[in-house]
Formats: C-alpha cells, structure tokens, sequence
C-alpha cells in the first residue's frame, strides 16, 4: 500500500506540475431517485470502498432556544436504529472490520462508512449504515446519557480561555445570526432537549433533497449506483426550508477583553468574511498563506514570534461557508506581551493592505501551495472529502484538475484588490482573553 500511494504522489506532483487538460480525478456525478446529489470516483486499487454522505443540517439551523439540537441529533443516530441497538450496531461493524465516522460544523452534518469490498463484508457494513441513516430510533435512554455528558463537557469547556475566546468573538462578528450559535450548544439548552426535538429535526432536515453522496474505491458505476440508492430511497420527505439568511457586515472596530486567569493571553481579530463561492477564493487563499497561512514563511508568524519572540504560533485564515464565514488572525502571547504583539498584528496586517505582496513572496507562496496539492488527495478518504466539498459546495466538477492553476493564475493586483475588498480592520473586532490591562494600554499607544 506505501509503494502505491508513493507512486500517486510522484503522478500528482508531475500531473500538477504540468497543469493538464485532461482530468486528475475523473469524477462522475448523478442524482439518484429520490434527489440525492451523487460523486463517484472509481479506483480498483485497494478492495475497500470510501462513502460519505452529508445533509444541510449543520448548526446554522439551530435556534438560540434549542442551540446544540443539530449537533445532538447526528450523534444520535448510530445509537440505535432499524431494529438494531447501540451494541449490535457497533459488533456488526466489527465484525465486518468497517468504520463508521461523523463530520459537522456550521452549515452540515454527515456520516461516513469506510468498509471492505468483498461481497459479504460489504453487505453487511452497507445494511448498517443504510439503517443509520434512514431510520434511527433515538433511544431515550441514549438520548438522556449523551445529554448528559454534552452538558459536562461543556460546562467544563467554559470554563477553559480558548472557549471563552470562540464564544465572544463569534458573537461579536455574528450577533444574532445562527452562525454565532455554538454548534455544541449551551449547557441550558442542551439539558430542556428532548426527543421530539431530535426526531422532528431529523425529519426536516435529513432528506435526500438535501445530501450529497460521496463514493471513492473498489466499485464500479452500476455498484455505486445502487449503493447511493441504497442508503437514499428511504429518507425523510424533507420540508421546505429557508435559506441561511446572509451575514451582515460589521460597522466599525471594537475590542472588547475577557477576564480570566490564565497565564498567556489569547487573542483573535477578525470580520467576516467570504463565502464558498465567492471569485476571490483563490486571491484571498494566496494571500493569506503568505499573510498568515503559511506557517514560518508568513508575514504574522515572522513579524511575531521570529523576529520578536511574542508568541510560538500566529496565525490568520479564512473559514468560507455557504454564507460568509469568519477571516481570523489569532495568536497566545504571555499576558505582559500582550499589547506589543497586538500593536506588532495590526501593523502587520495595515502593511499588507497598503502594498500588497511582494513577487517572490507570491512565487514562493504559488509554488508551495501547488507543491503541497498532493498531499490533500493522497488516500481515499481525503478525496471523499474533496468529492463532498464540491457536491455541498456546488463547486465545478473540475475544481481538482485546475486547482493548481487557479492558484497560478493569481497576481499581486489579485491579492492586492481581493484584500482590499474584504479585509477592513476600522470594521475588525478584537477579542482578548485573559490579558494585562496595562500591557493593552501601553500596546495601543
């Protein structure tokens, strides 16, 4: 197995560095009957096969009243389902030697099967899923066990500066939007859940109309075929359902600190950002490797913690989303280093915005950036990531075979004008999180 995914290293490295017209991965795309989005790559490689399949039916669709409702409703769903109890769902798993995962954030939530191909195995790990997904009991036993140790887990994570950090400064760039919810929710209101909450949100929102099917491995189009009609032909009708409304943009810069007694401060500044489909996607990716997404090689990390020692990691990134997700720059700085290394950040961020890159920073920056393509589709489950982004994100088929030269077609001007747009620090909060107020005071002057 190392020598074969050696092997498709080595072809993607020279596929990319020759930026063909012919495809890297050929995707085939389909709907099943009942309206399920379907995204298939075959590969006869390994006798495994790979198969997500995820619903619009992340936290953004929760409420401030029963936050942590989506959430608790995926994890639901393997802990009992078609005549099948926790136990038995996990030996027969097993026994097949499958593997069962989740994903979810903000806009949705999904489960995946990773399973053998051999026909028994294979059956017997698909029967399992199929009934995960089209019908879960929900338990109440289960349901009043994971409720509880939701509600412990996060009471101890408030307690904790990272958490406090997250929760304030997605409040303050979302306010009242459902983006602002935290998807685990609050202890208050994951306590009051109950199961007609979890049963009702699972028939509203995890109908086929609503999924996108990945499939990656040893199958070929007519298997997959009935694979995705499997796991599909049994879900709920669905409802009508609004659209995520758009997040709005922020009037002017705030700072707001946060008690605590932690020995390092921890910092973000940000805005809102940009959405999944926004056409400076890759202007903006550019650019922020080489503002702060680069690691070593970035501005923030160089400006703060190589050149000054304030901090081992700075950071900034963009976090796209089906509506306008976060643009963060973060970092942890000791509390008396505070607010140096704010005032070194803004700086930093202030310079990039007036001039932009310089070229062999954007050389470099290109060059890695296609360099380490490889490695984001080097195994079977990564490119079922890759599939399910783009079905979700309704990106183009080809998103995979031009990625390398959508990053090379991005100029100075590119990141120049993409940054200018989007990026406004006299619109850009800052949240600190256990810091020395004299330390902020003397950073600000």
């Amino acid at each position: 197995m190392r020598n074969k995914i050696s092997g498709l290293l080595a072809a993607i490295v020279c596929v990319l560095a020759a930026v063909p017209s012919w495809a890297l991965l050929p995707i085939q795309q389909w709907q099943t009957k009942s309206g399920a989005r379907v995204y298939f790559v075959e590969s006869h490689d390994l006798p495994m096969l790979d198969v997500s399949i995820d619903f619009a039916a992340g936290s953004v669709f929760d409420t401030p009243a029963k936050s942590g409702l989506a959430s608790v409703t995926l994890g639901q769903l393997r802990l009992g389902a078609g005549g099948l109890t926790e136990n038995e769902i996990s030996r027969r798993m097993a026994d097949t030697g499958a593997q069962l995962g989740n994903r979810f954030d903000s806009d949705r939530a999904g489960m995946s099967l990773r399973t053998l191909t051999s026909k028994a195995e294979l059956n017997q790990a698909l029967d399992v899923f199929a009934r995960i997904l089209q019908k879960p009991e929900f338990p109440a036993a289960a349901l009043e066990r994971e409720k509880a140790r939701i509600v412990d887990a996060i009471r101890e994570s408030d307690t904790k500066p990272e958490t406090l950090l997250n929760r304030t400064f997605s409040k303050m760039i979302y306010g009242d939007h459902p983006y602002g919810l935290r998807g685990s929710g609050e202890a208050l209101t994951v306590a009051a859940l109950t199961r007609d909450d979890v049963a009702g949100f699972y028939r509203r929102n995890y109908s086929a109309d609503r999924a996108v099917v990945a499939l990656m491995g040893d199958v070929t189009r007519e298997q997959a075929a009935a694979i995705a009609e499997q796991l599909t032909a049994g879900l709920p009708a669905g409802s009508a359902h609004a659209a995520i409304a758009p997040v709005r943009s922020l009037e002017r810069a705030e700072t707001r600190v946060v008690a605590h007694p932690a020995t390092q401060s921890h910092l973000f500044m940000g805005m809102p950002g940009i959405r999944r489909d926004d056409p400076d996607y890759f202007p903006l990716y550019v650019g922020n490797y080489i503002l702060g997404g680069g690691g070593f090689v970035s501005r923030i990390t160089d400006e703060v913690r190589s050149k000054r020692g304030l901090a081992y990691s700075a950071y900034s990134y963009f976090m796209p989303l089906k509506e306008r997700g976060s643009f963060v720059i973060g970092l942890q700085t000791r509390r008396d280093q505070a607010g140096e290394a704010l005032a070194v950040v803004r700086a930093t961020l202030a310079e990039f915005l007036a001039n932009g890159p310089n070229a062999d920073e954007l050389a470099k920056a290109k060059q890695n950036i296609v360099g380490g393509f490889a490695l984001r589709i080097d195994s079977n489950r990564k490119i079922v990531e890759n599939l399910a982004a783009i079905g979700f994100y309704d990106l183009p088929l080809n998103y995979l075979d031009e990625f390398a030269a959508n990053v090379e077609k991005v100029g100075i001007d590119d990141v120049h004008r993409a940054f200018a747009k989007h990026v406004d620090p006299a619109r850009m909060v800052t949240v600190v999180v256990g810091a020395d107020e004299k330390s902020l005071a003397a950073g600000a002057k």
